[in-house]
């Protein structure tokens, strides 16, 4: 049995599908968007990003709070059990001996949202992408 979002018109195999029917326009909007218990990790990434890369601009791209200068540099965003952030997979790669603890994937870090921030790392990953990404 389907079911069928209310907002949007969209099928859907499962009852209450997490998905995007109304796009963001911006970080504030997506953080507001999201679960109650998730929207203080997201305002906590988001400070730390915007700490560690100034000169990028705060944009949404694929649907995700993206830092931008000339090119995407940086992402995160949530989801139902973790906080994903996305550098891409040459900062993977670059600090892979740092993400050892963490679930990654091929330009993906996955944070659990009961464990804390790993800020340090996140901010040297943030400044990695933007001196690597950004010519």
């Amino acid at each position: 049995m389907s079911w069928k979002c209310p907002r949007c018109g969209r099928e859907f195999s499962r009852r209450d599908q997490d998905h995007y029917c109304i796009r963001p326009e911006n970080i504030d909007e997506y953080i507001d968007m999201q679960d109650e218990k998730t929207r203080p990790v997201l305002h906590e990434v988001r400070a730390i990003i915007k700490s560690a890369i100034p000169d990028a601009e705060e944009r949404i791209s694929w649907s995700m709070p993206t830092y931008w200068k000339g090119r995407n540099i940086i992402h995160f965003a949530a989801s139902g059990k973790h906080l994903g952030i996305y550098p891409g997979d040459g900062a993977i790669e670059s600090f892979a001996d740092e993400l050892a603890g963490y679930d990654t994937s091929k330009g993906t870090i996955r944070l659990p949202y009961e464990e804390p921030i790993p800020a340090g790392l996140i901010r040297k990953i943030a400044k990695w992408c933007f001196e690597n990404y950004v010519k």
